[in-house]
């Protein structure tokens, strides 16, 4: 299938082999588009893009600081000739308790996570409302909803609930001009983001809480975002999409 035919995307944090972002990436080359892959250096995105390939590029940026979005995004509308599609996937976290949380800790994880998410979405929304139309979505989580409960600290769980709030504000603002936005919460994903912080136990009980009773995979994400990217989701806009095997069901 080619639901992405002749779209340009971007998607940050999207150089680790086991993440939604390389995984999105994957599904969206597979559909047809042309995918600009950003990451930091150490993670080599432009290695990762060659793998999907030729076509696809990889860039080094840091989401956290304004200006090398900017510069990124200057260079990809250069070499790629227009974006379609912006994927604010760059994301940290940290499993501590509110008491341990300290300064740096809360810069650190803001600032990739919600600060990363507006750096990148003010270097490429100027462009999408020059062409009237683009679509935006994000990885926030289910911490950001019930207030931890899966992975990550409070200073985390902030960070992904300030992710939807900007994510539904930038839907208001930017849909007169043809862009739609959207967010994502996984909920316990099989990526490497855990590390060995996590033990079996705290695993299995995490999973008794799922009624699909299994975490998920980074490309069940990955298909989410392909919905929300292609014209299959051309009047969705403003929405929060839980993708948790049903682990935090709303009214």
């Amino acid at each position: 299938m080619t639901l992405l035919k002749d779209k340009f995307a971007v998607i940050s944090g999207a150089a680790t082999e086991n993440g939604i972002g390389y995984a999105t990436a994957r599904v969206f080359a597979e559909h047809g588009a042309t995918v600009a892959l950003l990451d930091l250096e150490r993670n080599d995105p432009q290695k990762k893009a060659a793998a999907l390939g030729e076509q696809h590029r990889g860039y080094v940026c840091d989401v956290t600081r304004r200006e090398a979005c900017q510069q990124v995004a200057e260079q990809i509308i250069k070499d790629f000739g227009a974006v379609d599609i912006l994927i604010n996937n760059a994301g940290i976290t940290q499993p501590i308790r509110i008491l341990d949380i300290k300064p740096e800790n809360y810069d650190a994880v803001l600032d990739v996570n919600l600060r990363g998410m507006l750096n990148l979405s003010q270097a490429f929304i100027p462009h999408m409302i020059s062409r009237g139309r683009g679509s935006i979505a994000c990885t926030s989580s289910v911490s950001g909803q019930a207030g931890g409960g899966v992975f990550g600290g409070p200073h985390y769980s902030a960070a992904k609930a300030g992710m939807l709030g900007l994510a539904k504000d930038m839907a208001k603002e930017l849909g007169p001009k043809g862009i739609r936005v959207n967010a994502v919460t996984p909920g316990m994903v099989a990526t490497d983001i855990r590390g060995d912080k996590m033990t079996q136990e705290v695993m299995d009980r995490i999973v008794a809480g799922i009624p699909l009773g299994r975490i998920g995979t980074p490309a069940e994400i990955a298909n989410v975002f392909l919905f929300l990217a292609s014209d299959l989701s051309s009047f969705v806009t403003g929405a929060t999409i839980d993708v948790n095997g049903g682990m935090y069901i709303r009214a």
